[in-house]
């Protein structure tokens, strides 16, 4: 007689056989638990599951894939948290199609808190990344966990940002928890394990495929009570996590820009279809009740030192410009604004975009 797996190995396991949700929790029911789905034989499982499925149940798992999360479960700060483990995520299994098993890295307690997803551009502006952290840690402080996805641009400065608060972080990745996505990413993805949480339905081993992320992007909407648009293009993948989130029931907010911005126009799009136009924190945490928990004391934007500082800063307003234009609205010498504005810059006032242009950082 064999022996049954292990429970977390025999989750992993099953989970690596990724059957549909309605015929897995037919399984769970029938049988009971994974091992024990796992031991049947093909006879027993036909009668609950087509004949398909119980195929697949008895197919054996690619010996590297098993080796691989063996290897990582070996470490006792890696964890497979499955549907019967009183910390998996219960936003998650009101969905109908909850991962059987999340592999975790990190604070448990925070599975189960009120959570918030911050998504947005791949190629932030220094602006977007501004708002994404503000945004991150006044939400953090108020008792939020902010979820995003570890992507450089937005992901990384809401992560940055909610490490500053009370609430932390969560960042859903679309490879196994044993590589790092980007590989820049190495030094955030280990303060998010010690001060946050890293989880991935895809088991140690696998790599970063264009199609897990459409797939990690829906359990980043669907941990989250609401889900904050900070900047996307039309095209971005941002408005599809907003979709998932639409229909999962969740809120969608978006942070309005500029309309010459490429990057303003899917929040404006998202806004025009319904998503909840945000200026500040206190906007989403009125709209989820959470009001009351918003801390006081927040950070003023520092005042400039000097007449020309001001005027540059007046003449930028909220879009991006170029020297030439500061220089006609401001009447100054162009090198005059050029020194201004790197004076500015060093005091985290100002950005230099792409093309020659400059913004004004308003800090959330």
């Amino acid at each position: 007689m064999s022996v049954a797996a292990p429970t977390p190995e025999a989750w992993a396991t099953l989970s690596l056989k990724a059957l549909p949700h309605q015929a897995l929790v037919a399984l769970l029911r029938t049988f009971g638990d994974p091992a024990a789905v796992l031991a049947a034989t093909r006879a027993q499982l036909s009668l609950v599951v087509p004949d398909a499925i119980a195929a697949r149940v008895q197919a054996p798992v690619p010996p590297d894939t098993l080796a691989s999360t063996r290897e990582w479960l070996a470490d006792p700060a890696h964890e497979i948290i499955a549907w019967d483990d009183p910390d998996y995520p219960r936003a998650l299994l009101d969905l109908g199609y909850s991962p059987p098993a999340l592999f975790f890295v990190g604070r448990r307690e925070l599975l189960n808190r009120p959570a918030l997803a911050i998504i947005g551009s791949r190629n932030a502006t220094a602006q977007g990344a501004e708002n994404a952290r503000a945004f991150a840690q006044a939400l953090s402080q108020a008792g939020l966990t902010i979820v995003s996805g570890l992507a450089v641009g937005i992901d990384a400065a809401a992560h940055r940002g909610a490490m500053e608060g009370e609430g932390s972080t969560l960042a859903v990745v679309g490879t196994g928890l044993d590589r790092v996505y980007p590989a820049s990413h190495r030094d955030l993805a280990h303060r998010i394990a010690a001060q946050g949480g890293l989880l991935s339905e895809f088991p140690p081993g696998t790599p970063p495929k264009e199609k897990n992320f459409p797939r990690r992007n829906r359990l980043i909407s669907g941990l989250a009570r609401g889900v904050l648009v900070v900047e996307a293009a039309v095209s971005s993948g941002s408005l599809i996590t907003a979709r998932y989130a639409g229909e999962q029931g969740r809120e969608v907010f978006a942070i309005p820009g500029s309309i010459h911005s490429p990057l303003s126009k899917g929040c404006h799009k998202l806004i025009r279809d319904g998503a909840k136009l945000v200026e500040k924190a206190e906007d989403i945490l009125e709209e989820l009740g959470m009001a009351g928990g918003f801390p006081s004391g927040a950070k003023r934007e520092a005042v400039p030192a000097s007449a020309n500082e001001r005027a540059l800063l007046d003449a930028l307003g909220g879009d991006s410009v170029d020297v030439d234009t500061l220089a006609a609205r401001t009447a100054m010498a162009p090198d005059l604004v050029v020194a201004t504005l790197t004076n500015l810059e060093l005091a985290g006032q100002v950005a230099a975009l792409p093309g020659a242009l400059w913004q004004r950082l308003h800090r959330s």
